[in-house]
């Protein structure tokens, strides 16, 4: 990696050392989240070592899940200190590799006795599952719904309009259709009947949205071009959002909000 003699980096040397992209970089100037501390006689960014530290902070608080407008917050927190988050970064990363490392041991032992015995103990097992359990707390699978008043039909159209991929359709005796399923990426959506005895209604009925849905795609402008040609109704064209993400906006045959959208990085 080649610097400045003042040792300052160019966008595209900080790019290529942080796997990040000149796109992000550039967008985080513009929204005041990251601007270089100088610039180049010909007006280059030129990032200095405290603009890397605030790239880490950037990078340490995305790692947490922080939206960029929120970051930009922490930001100006004037406690923080480098030294500190790096400290508590590496006390997580100790803890979450104690555990690894511990089940890893059980696991070898484990096998061993399976060679020698066949099964291992009960107990042996109880407390391998106890261990993975603590290396992963968090929920397994999330699956959204969305009601619909006439779910076959929405069903069609997410996968001809919005791309998604179709899935099952399930009827009654009767031949109506009770549920739908879509999936989006790595996630299966339900299309669920409204059921008024549970204050389950479609905006269409309802004649407000309740909730939105927003899907991750590899081109969102590529995305938005199929949707318009395809007949969907634009309500908002792709635009660089403020929270890292390039996003467009449509609403579906009854009338919900659904954005699709790629990461500015």
């Amino acid at each position: 990696m080649n610097q400045n003699t003042n040792g300052n980096l160019k966008v595209g040397e900080l790019a290529r050392a942080t796997g990040l992209t000149v796109r992000t970089l550039h967008y985080y100037d513009e929204i005041g989240l990251l601007e270089p501390s100088d610039r180049s006689p010909s007006g280059h960014r030129l990032y200095s070592s405290d603009d890397v530290q605030r790239l880490y902070r950037i990078g340490l608080l995305r790692r947490l899940g922080l939206r960029l407008d929120e970051i930009g917050k922490a930001l100006e927190d004037s406690a923080w200190d480098l030294r500190t988050a790096m400290n508590r970064h590496i006390d997580q990363l100790d803890r979450q590799l104690a555990l690894s490392h511990r089940l890893r041991l059980r696991l070898a032992t484990m096998v061993t006795t399976i060679a020698e015995r066949g099964e291992p103990p009960t107990q042996e097992l109880l407390e391998a599952l106890e261990e993975m359990t603590m290396l992963d707390t968090k929920a397994q699978r999330r699956v959204p719904w969305l009601i619909y008043a006439d779910i076959e039909a929405a069903h069609d159209y997410l996968v001809e309009v919005f791309g998604l991929e179709a899935g099952r359709l399930e009827r009654d005796d009767d031949g109506s259709v009770v549920h739908g399923e879509v999936t989006a990426g790595d996630g299966v959506i339900w299309l669920h009947r409204i059921a008024p005895e549970f204050g389950l209604e479609s905006p269409k009925t309802a004649g407000h949205d309740t909730v939105g849905m927003s899907v991750m795609v590899e081109d969102v402008d590529a995305h938005y071009a199929h949707a318009k040609d395809a007949g969907a109704t634009i309500v908002y064209e792709p635009t660089d959002m403020p929270y890292g993400f390039r996003e467009y906006g449509a609403r579906d045959l009854e009338n919900r909000l659904w954005s699709f959208m790629t990461p500015l990085d």
